[in-house]
């Protein structure tokens, strides 16, 4: 024969349900995971940018000692430490993170589209003469004899296959002529981001 209490608790009560108003599980292990990848692209960055980033000194002593392990378990060890550090940083100091960190990724953006536009330039120096006489009107004051020759030595190292010299030396040209524009001043992150002006 069945029991008629089986199952039931005898009471009804609201009391506990207040308590489930915090974060899931889930959601709690996805705020960590955000959060370890934060961290993940500090350690990746340089590490006078990572200095420069709005954090408390003991986030920032974790990350900068984190870049220096090479071994792989150390380093995935020392990665869980970060994300652990991370966690301790309230809403405001992880917003000025991630601002910091998007701040950098739109400024890399501008850096390379100017890189190649750089580039495509040289190339139609390479190609078209009429494409010296535009920058030379634009820049009156460079030696006009003196990218005639790096032209000439560039479309040559080309057809003979040798390394390009004449070719990287127009392209430092055109990076100078690009700085003046911008009102002559050097970006302090501007070799972190540029990378290799060499294709």
């Amino acid at each position: 024969m069945p029991n008629p209490n089986r199952g039931a608790c005898g009471f009804q009560s609201t009391e506990f349900e207040q308590e489930y108003e915090r974060p899931s599980k889930s959601e709690l292990k996805r705020q960590m995971t955000v959060l370890q990848k934060l961290g993940e692209e500090l350690v990746n960055e340089a590490r006078d940018r990572v200095k420069r980033v709005p954090m408390p000194e003991d986030v920032r002593d974790a990350i900068l000692e984190c870049q220096q392990i090479r071994d792989h378990e150390g380093r995935r060890r020392q990665l869980q430490y970060v994300g652990k550090k991370m966690r301790t940083l309230d809403e405001e100091e992880v917003a000025a993170i991630q601002r910091t960190i998007d701040s950098w990724k739109g400024l890399s953006k501008a850096d390379t589209a100017n890189m190649h536009a750089m580039e495509r330039r040289r190339d139609k120096l390479l190609t078209d003469d009429k494409a010296l006489t535009v920058l030379l009107s634009e820049n009156p004051e460079l030696d006009v004899q003196h990218l005639r020759t790096l032209i000439r030595n560039a479309r040559k190292e080309q057809a003979e296959n040798k390394p390009p010299k004449a070719y990287r030396e127009i392209f430092q040209i055109l990076k100078e002529i690009a700085k003046k524009k911008n009102g002559g001043k050097k970006d302090a992150d501007e070799d972190d981001v540029e990378g290799d002006d060499d294709e």
